[in-house]
């Protein structure tokens, strides 16, 4: 029997929820984002790539419902998979008109064992009339939304070119909350001119907000991402393996012991990974995370404080 994991477990969730192995199938609609079609800047966030964040199994060029068919056989093959959440991934998934939206999520959604959605997108890109089109979603499947801050420090967001606000993010996870829906927060740990206080405040930020979920993401450098300039003129210094895994326990003994743990380091495709190349190994970073926690004797929201009423 495997020994429980020292933070709440967003793949345990899944199998108590739904009473199987799921697992999330990446699909690409197509979408863009605002800071890559000039509508608030150009060449995206520093440190995504032009294939944004999709899966090595996705094909952008087929169908949904056939990205979705061949993800499963992908997912089925690989991990044993059951059932499955349609995970529109790569870019801003909001970013269109909500007739566009509709027609897209109920593809991805008529997929054999799909039993929900989850949608990657942006603070600023969620309207009142998108977020009442996800809150019909929620009605009718499980649903989740995923926001990515990234940082919770406003001069980091702008050196990254995210261009929206901490005071965004606030928003959209309360308007979010507001309708019902389920919100997971992204965040990325090493980004440039960061200190640890400065890291670590999205935790503090994160559960304030009551935030259902988080994903925490190793920054590394993808080859085709604007970063990759920067660490190859030696301007960007990286975190070590082990400076990650420290932060990472810091980070999840202050968050709120009720949020779930989405993903505690990044990964990238290895043709397109230029550092660090410990990165590569995401079971061993995962394995050292829980083995440095059971060494302090510590485990997530040990040193969490909530907010005095």
């Amino acid at each position: 029997m495997n020994r429980p994991v020292p933070y709440k477990s967003f793949s345990e969730h899944l199998r108590r929820h739904f009473g199987c192995r799921v697992y999330k199938v990446s699909v690409d609609a197509g979408f863009t984002c605002p800071t890559r079609d000039g509508t608030k800047a150009r060449g995206g966030c520093l440190y995504c790539g032009e294939e944004g964040s999709r899966a090595s199994y996705c094909d952008p060029d087929l169908p949904i419902s056939e990205q979705v068919s061949r993800g499963i056989e992908f997912l089925r093959r690989r991990y044993k998979a059951e059932k499955f959440i349609a995970y529109f991934q790569p870019y801003t998934n909001t970013y269109a008109p909500v007739e566009v939206l509709r027609r897209v999520y109920d593809e991805a959604l008529a997929g054999d064992d799909i039993v929900g959605l989850s949608i990657g997108t942006r603070p600023d890109c969620v309207s009142p009339q998108v977020l009442d089109l996800l809150a019909e979603y929620n009605d009718r499947t499980y649903l989740w939304v995923e926001y990515g801050l990234q940082s919770a420090r406003e001069k980091t967001l702008q050196y990254i070119n995210r261009q929206h606000t901490v005071g965004e993010f606030v928003s959209a996870v309360e308007q979010t909350h507001a309708r019902g829906i389920r919100v997971c927060a992204h965040v990325i740990l090493g980004l440039p001119h960061e200190t640890r206080s400065d890291m670590l405040a999205s935790a503090d930020l994160i559960s304030s907000l009551h935030v259902d979920g988080v994903k925490i993401h190793s920054l590394y450098i993808n080859k085709n991402a604007p970063l990759a300039r920067l660490y190859d003129t030696g301007q960007l210094q990286l975190l070590s393996r082990d400076e990650y895994v420290e932060l990472v326990c810091d980070y999840l003994e202050r968050l709120a012991p009720d949020i779930l743990i989405h993903r505690l380091t990044g990964e990238a495709p290895p043709n397109l990974l230029l550092a660090p190349q410990w990165c590569a190994n995401k079971s061993a970073v995962i394995r050292l995370i829980q083995q440095e926690l059971e060494r302090r004797g510590s485990e997530q929201g040990s040193r969490y404080s909530p907010p005095s009423s």
